[in-house]
């Protein structure tokens, strides 16, 4: 998977205490990219758009 040109993020609920999060690259045309963010060299996720709309959407209904 090409991912020239991704720009990462982390959850702005991540924390600076070394826990668990990921990063999420949405800025690519069709595709949102999730991976781990203390393992950035391991595999990536990528979901269409419309998927991860979802995952979000079922995530903020449960906080």
């Amino acid at each position: 998977m090409d991912v020239t040109g991704a720009r990462w993020r982390k959850s702005t609920r991540s924390g600076n205490n070394g826990g668990s999060c990921v990063e999420v690259a949405d800025n690519l045309p069709g595709i949102v990219m999730v991976r781990d963010s203390k393992d950035r060299e391991g595999g990536i996720l990528a979901l269409q758009p419309a998927a991860w709309q979802r995952f979000v959407n079922g995530v903020v209904r449960r906080l």
